[in-house]
Order: C-alpha cells, then sequence, then structure tokens
C-alpha cells in the first residue's frame, strides 16, 4: 500500500521514507533459519509484496496453508537528505518480529497490531544496508487474534489468518533528542488541551522545546519551554477569537481539528492534531460535547477481498467511511481489529465516531493476559489523539474469559482491564465487554440477534427484567454486578443475509431474505425497535460488508451495494 501520507498522520516527521513494496521472502516450516543464519545475506527464495500478508492474493504468493515461520529481506538505501538518526519503522507485524541490519541483530517486537522501530545509523554501509526480518505467527490462541482463526480456513464468524508484515514499513529521521509520545487531551469546559510529551532522553539545559497550535494554517497559540526531563506536560489555552466555541467542537457533524507542532532546537519536529471535544455520560445517555449523541453505529470487520486485513489503499478507507455515513450512520465499531492508523485519521478528518476494539484472544491464562494488558496499552499510545475514537471495548462476548459470569479470577481481569485504561485514559468510555456478562463498565451493550420487529420490541419493553435475566441465553451481567446509569446500547443485531447468498458454507447472523423489498422491511422494524424504547441510548448493526463465508453485509466484500444505500439512509435517520 503506497501513500504519500505518513503511515502515522496523527504523529509524522517530515523526512521519512516508504520501503513497501517487493520484498524477499522464505517459509521456513523446518525451523531452521536462526541456525543457518538466514540473515546473513540468504538469498531468499520468493517474492512477496509488502504490506499484503502472504495468505492474500495481492501478495503475489495467495497461499493460506499454515506456516508459522517467515523470512523477509529487502536491500535499502538511505536518501543523501537524511542528515540525522535513521529509524527503521514497522507499523504492525504479526505476530512475533526479529529484525537485523546487515547481520546485526537489532531487538524483537511481540504483538500483531502495533508499530516498533530500531535505530540504524551505526549499522549502516556507505548509506545501503540489507534488512532481514524473522516472523512467527504460531496457532496459538493465547495471542490476541481478532477474527484470524486458528486454523488453516475459515469456519463460523472466523477468518483467514494474516501472518507477517500487513502494514507500512518506513525510514524515518530522528534528531538525537526526539519525541517518543504526544498525547493531546482537550478540555472544551475550559478551552484547553493539555500536552503531555515524553522524550528519549533529557535534553540539554537551555535547549527549548516549543508547541505551536493551529487551525486552517492560521496560528492558535504557542509557547516556548525549557525542560530536563523526559517526561512533562502543558497546558495551553485554544480560544478562538469569534468566541463562539461550539463551532470549533469535533463532530462527526463538524470534524473540526487543530494542528500542533512540536520541536527541539532543531533536533526534532513533530506534526499531530487533536479536536476539541468531550464524550461522557448522563442518566443513561452518551454525551458529545456536552449534549445527547444518540450513536448509530455500523460494525465493520475490516477485510477486503484480494487483501485481507490490509486495505489496497488510502482511497479504501475513505471509500468505506463515505459508503457508511452515506447510509446515516455516524460511527463504526471496528470489530476484533486495531486499525492501520490511517483509517482512524480518516475518520477524524471525515467526521465518523469510532468504538476502537482490541482484537481478542481465546485461551485464559497468564500468557493471555499479559499479551491483551500489552496490547490494550501500545494501542492508546498509538492512537490517543485520534478525536473520533469515543469508547474502548476491551473484550467481546466473553471471548478469552469464557467463565467470566461465576469465575472471580476472570472478572478481576475483565476490572483490570477497566481499570487500566481509565488510568490511561479518562476522556474516553470503556465498555468492557462488549456483548453480555457485564462487569464494571461505562456501558451496558448486549447483543441481540432476535430476527423482527416483534422480537426485539418484546425483549426490550420491559427493561428492568431484561438487564436482570438473559438475552441470548447469556446473562447481561456477570454474578456481583448490576445496572446503575451507564447508557444501555444494541451493539450487535441484525446480520441480515439475501437467500441467494446462503448455502452450506455461507450463512447470516439471523437467516437471510429473498429481495431488496423484504430486506427493508425486517431492517425497517428492528431499527424502530431499538428507537422506539427511550430507554436506549444507541446501537451498532451488523455488518458493513460480506467476509469470506459471512454473507450478511449490507454491501459485498468488494464494496458493491446489495441494497440501494439511500433508503437504507432513510431508514437509520428516521
Amino acid at each position: 500500500m503506497s501513500s504519500t501520507i505518513h503511515p502515522r498522520p496523527d504523529f509524522a516527521r517530515l523526512n521519512w521514507l516508504s520501503l513497501n513494496g517487493e520484498w524477499n521472502f522464505e517459509f521456513d516450516d523446518s525451523d531452521v533459519g536462526l541456525k543457518e543464519k538466514w540473515f546473513l545475506n540468504r538469498k531468499m527464495k520468493s517474492k512477496i509484496e509488502v504490506p499484503y500478508v502472504y495468505q492474500s492474493k495481492k501478495s503475489g504468493i495467495n497461499d493460506s496453508s499454515l506456516h508459522e515461520i517467515m523470512w523477509y529481506q529487502k536491500e535499502i538505501e538511505v536518501p543523501s537528505t537524511f542528515k540525522k538518526e535513521v529509524y527503521l519503522c514497522f507499523s504492525a507485524v504479526d505476530y512475533k518480529a526479529q529484525v537485523w541490519v546487515n547481520g546485526y541483530y537489532l531487538g524483537e517486537h511481540e504483538g500483531g497490531y502495533t508499530p516498533f522501530s530500531f535505530p540504524i545509523t551505526d549499522y549502516l554501509n556507505n548509506n545501503k544496508a540489507l534488512v532481514t526480518l524473522r516472523v512467527e505467527d504460531k496457532a496459538d490462541c493465547t495471542q490476541p487474534r481478532g477474527k484470524q482463526y486458528w486454523k488453516e480456513k475459515g469456519d463460523r464468524c472466523w477468518y483467514t489468518p494474516s501472518s507477517g508484515i500487513w502494514q507500512s514499513v518506513y525510514l524515518e529521521e530522528r534528531g538525537e533528542v526526539f519525541f517518543t509520545s504526544l498525547c493531546c487531551t482537550p478540555n472544551i469546559d475550559d478551552v484547553t488541551v493539555k500536552i503531555d510529551f515524553s522524550l528519549n532522553k533529557k535534553t540539554r539545559e537551555n535547549e527549548e522545546i516549543s508547541f505551536t497550535v493551529m487551525r486552517d494554517n492560521r496560528e492558535i497559540t504557542s509557547v516556548k519551554l525549557s525542560s530536563l526531563t523526559k517526561e512533562d506536560s502543558i497546558t495551553l489555552h485554544v480560544k478562538e477569537d469569534d468566541m463562539i466555541d461550539e463551532i470549533h467542537h469535533w463532530s462527526p457533524d463538524n470534524p473540526v481539528l487543530y494542528t500542533l507542532k512540536a520541536e527541539i532546537d532543531g533536533k526534532d519536529s513533530v506534526t499531530t492534531y487533536f479536536g476539541m471535544r468531550k464524550v461522557s455520560t448522563s442518566n443513561g445517555k452518551i454525551l458529545l460535547n456536552n449534549r445527547e449523541f444518540y450513536l448509530r453505529l455500523i460494525l465493520d470487520q475490516g477485510y477486503w477481498e484480494d487483501t485481507l486485513l490490509t486495505p489496497p489503499s488510502d482511497d479504501d478507507f475513505i471509500k468505506d467511511i463515505k459508503i457508511i455515513k452515506a447510509m446515516g450512520f455516524n460511527g463504526v465499531r471496528m470489530h476484533q481489529k486495531i486499525e492501520d492508523s490511517r483509517f482512524y485519521y480518516w475518520c477524524d478528518k471525515l467526521g465518523l465516531a469510532v468504538w476502537a476494539e482490541l482484537p481478542s484472544g481465546y485461551c485464559f491464562s497468564d500468557s493471555e493476559c499479559n499479551n491483551l494488558l500489552r496490547d490494550m496499552g501500545e494501542f492508546i499510545s498509538r492512537d490517543y489523539n485520534h478525536p473520533s475514537i469515543i469508547v474502548w471495548v476491551p473484550l467481546n462476548e466473553s471471548w478469552g474469559v469464557r467463565n467470566i459470569y461465576s469465575n472471580k479470577k476472570q472478572q478481576n481481569f475483565a476490572l483490570a482491564l477497566y481499570n487500566y485504561i481509565k488510568y490511561r485514559d479518562q476522556s474516553r468510555l470503556c465498555d468492557t465487554n462488549d456483548g453480555w456478562e457485564q462487569v464494571t463498565s461505562d456501558i451496558c451493550s448486549v447483543h441481540d440477534y432476535v430476527k423482527d420487529y416483534s422480537g426485539l420490541k418484546k425483549n426490550w419493553e420491559n427493561i428492568d427484567k431484561t438487564l436482570n435475566t438473559s438475552v441470548q441465553n447469556r446473562k447481561i451481567y456477570s454474578e456481583g454486578f448490576s445496572h446503575s446509569d451507564e447508557p444501555i446500547l444494541i451493539t450487535e443485531f441484525g446480520g441480515i443475509a439475501f437467500n441467494k447468498d446462503i448455502n452450506k458454507t455461507n450463512w447470516g447472523y439471523s437467516g437471510g431474505e429473498e429481495s431488496e423489498e423484504s430486506f427493508l422491511l425486517r431492517f425497517n422494524g428492528l431499527i424502530k425497535a431499538i428507537k422506539e424504547n427511550e430507554s436506549i441510548a444507541g446501537f451498532c448493526y451488523t455488518q458493513l460488508t460480506d467476509v469470506m463465508q459471512e454473507v450478511n453485509g449490507i454491501v459485498k466484500i468488494n464494496r458493491e451495494e446489495k441494497v440501494a444505500l439511500d433508503k437504507i439512509r432513510e431508514i437509520v435517520l428516521s
């Protein structure tokens, strides 16, 4: 996937170079590569198109069989425009990656969805280097896998796995002292933004750090300070001249963004951005910018036909967002996937609220718990500045905590996730276990795949009774927990397919319909049943696209319309 946009638009440096494209590639099914020192200029047997995984058509390999170990190799040349330290950056590699440059071991990273980088300046040879990568992706259910099946072929609601490099690889120039993080926390009530920043090391005495806030290339405020610490913070006022603060608040209907440029005395310069927005709850409702915000979400699995987890291009992100908005939805639940940061960037720019969900593991153990906590922390660190993200979702349908209803250890782990998220980020909500068997959570989210209006209406006509009983034979709250004042949302429902698409392997969550007319009739009934209930604060329809054997998307996997989008919009906004 090539792009002129920095792989991290929310943390961008000016001087960078994409390494996407053709790489050398080889499977290592016998696990002999380390012993035979493949990192020392081995001639790999195949070619692969990065960042597409070997299981995808776009990669050029298109092999869906299980290979747990694979190697990548590419000769690179650092541009002469790079005058400072050169870093080799990986946006995401699934699952465990070890990296060498010119035979020198740089280190490793575990976790399939988050970025990592290494300095390589000292290992270059006349500005050239041989980059070698060894990747392990085992059929291990303690790994945060999301919808990637632990077997070769997809089944039920799980899909073909995606192994290896699946997001952009690039070079980046950084100074001797550089920013490692910039976290912007807006406060619309006092019209300020708090900037928490960290550096790779202490600055020298009298070295200045400057921050400049702009909107539409117009400077709003700026400040300079000296810091001798690796971590610090500063709060800036961002009040506009026109005194009408509301018109500068970020929302799906008004996606206003502020640019923040942070500089260290010519050594480093990073550009990020933020939105002046506030997410809160009150009296069973979700509030955006202190006003009730009725959520109209659609569930998105983030898969493409020929590229699997990787979008073919940024245009495909934009297309999906425009389709979602054209149907009248104001948000998306990105399901079981930490998406490429450019997706959240386009949601920020185009105006789409996001429920950001952690991919699940499936085997409760110390390893799984450690992996989930690590990935949740790296997820928050990477994507903190995106105003579109309004909710974190660490668990889904008790996956990985199958006995949470009565098991205190699993309950405590879910509580640990909730409290960890609230420690790291007080500016967003946390939906702890989306679907059922809730513990402490900012949201009561329920999945209900009853087929029609009357069924959904009946399930929720006595909401107190429902909250104390079951939906889909699952208790809504775990033992020892009960509903308080948190907003209630139906966060999975529908899943309607067309009968012509259903066969021995293909299926829909709640059966199929014969025609567009009958589909719209049932869709309208489900939406109507939810909207008629004033106790429900929003919904998330399943789902945006077909994915492999799941054929209950409103559009096909190639994004071809199954039903007229304007008719969907009329119902969603009714």
